[in-house]
């Protein structure tokens, strides 16, 4: 896939105020600090179009950008949403205000018709994370389509990688008869986005097929 163009479009503090449903959607979540922003930029190719902080929690509301792409050369450009959503986790914020993202991200992912597939994000660097499996599971219980991305997978070695990724698989295991598609990535390094972006490529045309039926 080539991006033509990645524009942000708006912030929505609810489901209901998001742009129109009229094209195939794909959001990315994760724990505050995992490195959204970073992976985002990386994947739509430019160095801003995610505000990245060293602050977690940074991101508060649903926030849309408007993508266009073309796959095989001849083929005519797709139009899709990226949307970055608010991280979960250790943000410090209130609890109301905690009570209130959860809400909004839950109306979120549970209403939008038009979401193709959630990225949840998990960083390479850590074992396990019960806050992620908790929330993968919950995934599941409302039959979310659903992928998971490893992150900042430059910091550690590759075979502390690949051992983290295993034990997640392992944990996932306990619950789930099959896994879901993973990618493991690096943002510093610009590794693993071709694959996430393939996997849109691919659902785009679905998209796009099951419209025309």
């Amino acid at each position: 896939m080539i991006i033509h163009k990645a524009e942000y479009v708006i912030s929505s503090p609810k489901v209901e105020a998001c742009p129109k449903a009229d094209r195939p959607e794909y959001a990315f979540i994760g724990r505050s600090n995992v490195g959204k922003s970073s992976l985002i930029n990386m994947l739509t190719g430019t160095k801003q179009l995610a505000k990245v902080s060293a602050t977690p929690g940074k991101t508060q509301l649903i926030n849309h950008f408007s993508l266009q792409s073309k796959g095989k050369e001849g083929m005519k450009l797709d139009n899709w949403y990226l949307v970055d959503l608010p991280g979960y986790g250790f943000a410090k914020v209130s609890a109301s205000q905690r009570k209130s993202w959860e809400k909004m991200i839950d109306g979120y992912i549970r209403t939008r018709e038009n979401l193709m597939n959630l990225f949840v994000l998990v960083d390479a660097r850590h074992k396990p994370q019960e806050i992620d499996l908790k929330f993968i599971n919950r995934l599941g219980e409302w039959n979310i389509p659903f992928a998971i991305v490893f992150t900042k997978s430059d910091k550690e070695t590759q075979k502390v990688v690949s051992a983290h990724v295993k034990e997640f698989g392992e944990a996932l295991k306990k619950r789930w008869t099959s896994l879901p598609p993973i990618f493991v990535t690096s943002a510093e390094k610009r590794t693993g986005g071709k694959y996430i972006l393939d996997m849109i490529q691919e659902m785009n045309q679905v998209y796009i097929a099951e419209k025309h039926t």
